[in-house]
């Protein structure tokens, strides 16, 4: 058997990520040893590394939230998974369901507590969660936090239904999922992009109609008039300050905006006044719980969705999949391969 290796970050800074070898710990009662065959990248991931994430993160720590791979022995307390399962890791390791609490973010893999990349880890039963056998392990890397983000956005917290209006904004991994979960329940979809070969790309996944912000920078200009000035039911906002302020423009009176990620920047004064007038209804979006999961992928299943990868690149080059992620230009979800 191979030494089992990690990610390793030992200081901010993608020169102090390094490919070591992996230590692992005794196994628990309420353990499962995990061999894991596929890491997806998140935006998080990159903030982690840069410091942007936590300034204040403890030092040395695994990097990496979503994995997927097979089981490979189980504590004597475990009854929910056996040797030879295919199982994801759980964002957060201990959010069973309901509503999110102060304790959660505690658990989030990949900051508070170490992460998934790497060939090898024990985390306990119920951070783990069955993939169907549908799924590669590559496509099933790819679900823990961007698919179920959206899943939680739009169906969880906005009961999104048939012929309503979604926005959403990018290419990413969070958008493409929103985009493909509101085309499988019925829903009229408006992506937005910088590059037109995307918004193609998108068109393809169920997109209804599609807006070019670099071409359009008043996109919600746009969005008003491909929807006859109502404006949209749901916007899954991924951008942050910089582009809050035309999500809240292009959004219908009393609908949501799901605010999931600060692609464009933190930390700017938004105006409320759109808010109140329009009585919109403004969500905080975090991942999901267990039971969220559990639901979504019956879903996945039922609609036979398939995650979008963008490219999957040996673990050796992890420094050429976050430089990937750092310069924008993914359609979907970067994957490693962690087979060694």
């Amino acid at each position: 058997m191979p030494t089992p290796k990690t990610l390793r970050l030992h200081a901010f800074g993608l020169d102090h990520l390094a490919l070591e070898d992996i230590v692992l710990g005794p196994l628990g009662p309420s353990d499962v040893h995990v061999r894991f065959h596929a890491a997806s990248l998140n935006y998080r991931d990159l903030m982690v590394v840069r410091g942007e994430y936590n300034p204040k993160l403890q030092m040395p720590r695994i990097p990496g939230s979503d994995a997927a791979g097979e089981v490979l022995a189980v504590g004597p307390a475990v009854t929910t998974l056996k040797p030879g399962d295919r199982v994801a890791s759980l964002f957060f390791q201990d959010w069973r369901d309901g509503p999110i609490q102060n304790a959660t973010g505690k658990s989030a893999l990949g900051g508070p507590i170490d992460g998934v990349f790497a060939t090898e880890r024990i985390l306990p039963a119920s951070g783990l969660i069955r993939i169907p056998d549908s799924l590669t392990y590559e496509q099933a890397a790819t679900l823990p936090c961007a698919a179920l983000t959206a899943w939680n956005a739009l169906v969880e917290r906005g009961g999104l239904f048939a012929g309503q209006t979604v926005l959403t904004l990018g290419t990413g991994g969070v958008s493409l999922f929103a985009l493909q979960f509101a085309s499988a329940m019925g829903a009229r979809v408006i992506a937005t992009s910088s590059s037109d070969e995307k918004l193609v790309r998108a068109q393809a996944l169920g997109a209804s109609a599609t807006v070019n912000y670099r071409a359009n920078p008043q996109w919600d200009q746009e969005v008003q008039a491909l929807t006859n000035k109502r404006g949209v039911d749901h916007v899954v906002e991924v951008g942050g300050a910089g582009t809050l302020p035309l999500s809240l423009k292009a959004v219908t009176p009393g609908g949501k905006v799901y605010v999931i990620g600060v692609l464009s920047g933190k930390g700017a004064t938004i105006d409320p006044t759109p808010i109140l007038a329009k009585s919109v209804q403004v969500h905080g979006i975090y991942v999901g719980s267990r039971g969220m999961f559990e639901r979504m992928l019956a879903a996945i299943e039922a609609n036979r969705i398939q995650p979008v990868i963008d490219r999957v690149f040996p673990l050796a080059d992890y420094r050429a999949a976050f430089e990937h992620m750092a310069n924008g230009a993914h359609f979907g979800k970067i994957v490693l391969d962690l087979a060694m």
